[in-house]
């Protein structure tokens, strides 16, 4: 409890406050109330808006391309390996797991060397002539493929462990009725594993809106702002070269915060209604 409180609730808090304030990190914090949140959401002309609205579209296009894909790829991954003709299934996990181990940083500058347009592995190799980290759609892929490669590990050890949980008599059963696999992976296999991928479906949501390591090492968030991250933003206006900004750099950081919550909230609410 005492960890959870330095470090979660008293951070959470004084950063709502702040949020609330103008401030350098240096003096005291000035009180001005809505001002911050009325500067980001309204004032179409300020910097702080475009630069709220426009990490928000990109943290939001990396929500939808990557959390299907850490959902729908582990899940039949998963279900390949409990096959009963699969053999070193555990190697395989392993396999896939072990990205994970590594640092975000470290794997994006790893796959910055290999992908790079002149000196990379991956256009000598193929003979290819492409600027993945200068241009669209590559950057996405870049990103999408690096946040794969590090990410799918976890999620298919809960969905093997869920699956290897599944009574061996429902399958049992539906054999002797002559049901296709497809049909036993939709009606037995997602249903009684839906509290896991349910886990699985919101967290990684979570996680995707928070996304940072990977655009800023992989691309710098270009090409034009294109993959510039919300995180990113908030992190420049904190810590930048210049002076710092943490008041709005909070509200920006509470706003994506709130959204966090009625996403996850709302996915919850929608998934656990349909499995009933």
């Amino acid at each position: 409890m005492l960890l959870f409180l330095t470090f979660i609730v008293i951070p959470t808090v004084y950063g709502i406050y702040v949020s609330f304030t103008k401030w350098n990190l240096v003096g005291q914090p000035e009180w001005v109330g809505l001002a911050n949140y009325k500067t980001i959401l309204f004032n179409a002309k300020s910097t702080f808006h475009f630069q709220f609205f426009n990490g928000m579209k990109n943290t939001l296009i990396y929500v939808v391309l990557i959390v299907p894909l850490m959902i729908i790829i582990p899940l039949l991954v998963a279900v390949a390996l409990e096959h009963k003709k699969v053999k070193f299934k555990n190697l395989f996990q392993a396999i896939l797991y072990v990205p994970g181990l590594i640092s975000i940083s470290a794997a994006a500058l790893i796959w910055s060397l290999l992908f790079h347009s002149k000196l990379g592995i991956v256009n000598n190799l193929f003979g290819l002539d492409v600027s993945w980290g200068a241009k669209q759609p590559y950057a996405w892929l870049l990103i999408i493929f690096v946040s794969l490669w590090g990410g799918i590990g976890g999620n298919l050890i809960i969905y093997r462990a869920a699956i290897a949980g599944v009574s061996q008599d429902l399958y049992e059963s539906a054999d002797i009725d002559g049901a296709t696999p497809v049909q036993k992976f939709f009606n037995i296999t997602l249903p009684a594993i839906r509290f896991p991928l349910i886990y699985t479906f919101v967290m990684s949501t979570a996680g995707a809106f928070n996304v940072f390591a990977q655009p800023l090492m992989m691309t710098k968030g270009g090409p034009e702002q294109g993959t510039h991250v919300l995180m990113m933003y908030i992190r420049s206006l904190a810590f930048g070269q210049g002076e710092s900004i943490a008041g709005m750099a909070s509200a920006m950081a509470v706003i994506l915060g709130v959204v966090i919550l009625i996403v996850s909230a709302a996915q919850y609410y929608v998934m656990n209604k349909n499995a009933d």
